[in-house]
C-alpha cells in the first residue's frame, strides 16, 4: 500500500484516492495544442454529393429485420440457413472434442509414473 508522509501530524498517512493513481505527483499531461496533420489530403463529408452512394451500397437492414423477426420456431442463430447450420455444428463438434480431449489429458496427468 502506498503511504505519504503528512507535514501536519508528522505521521505517516493513508493515501488519498487521487494519489493512489498518480503517486509521487506524477499527472498526466494534457497537450496544450492540437497535433500536426500527418496526412495532406483534406477530409471529405458523407454528406457531400456523390459521397453517400459510393459508401453505403444498398441497405440491407429492412430486410434482415424481416428474416430474424419472422415467428417461425427457428432458433435466430439458425434463420440464414445452411452456413449458421454448418457453423453451428463445427462449434458444437469442436466445443465437445476439446471438452474430450481435456478429460483424456487430465486422466494421463493423474496417474503415476513408473519408477523404473
Amino acid at each position: 500500500m502506498f503511504y505519504r508522509f503528512d507535514g501536519f501530524t508528522r505521521r505517516l498517512a493513508g493515501p488519498v484516492t487521487a494519489e493512489v493513481y498518480c503517486p509521487q505527483g506524477l499527472r498526466p499531461v494534457a497537450p496544450s495544442e492540437a497535433p500536426k496533420l500527418i496526412f495532406a489530403t483534406p477530409a471529405k463529408m458523407a454528406s457531400e454529393a456523390g459521397m453517400a452512394e459510393h459508401y453505403l451500397g444498398v441497405n440491407r437492414v429492412p430486410d434482415l429485420q424481416k428474416l430474424f423477426q419472422k415467428s417461425d420456431g427457428i432458433p435466430v442463430h439458425l434463420k440464414r440457413g445452411v452456413p449458421d447450420k454448418l457453423l453451428y455444428r463445427t462449434t458444437m463438434a469442436l466445443t465437445i472434442g476439446g471438452t474430450i480431449y481435456c478429460l483424456v489429458a487430465l486422466y494421463i496427468a493423474s496417474q503415476p509414473r513408473n519408477k523404473k
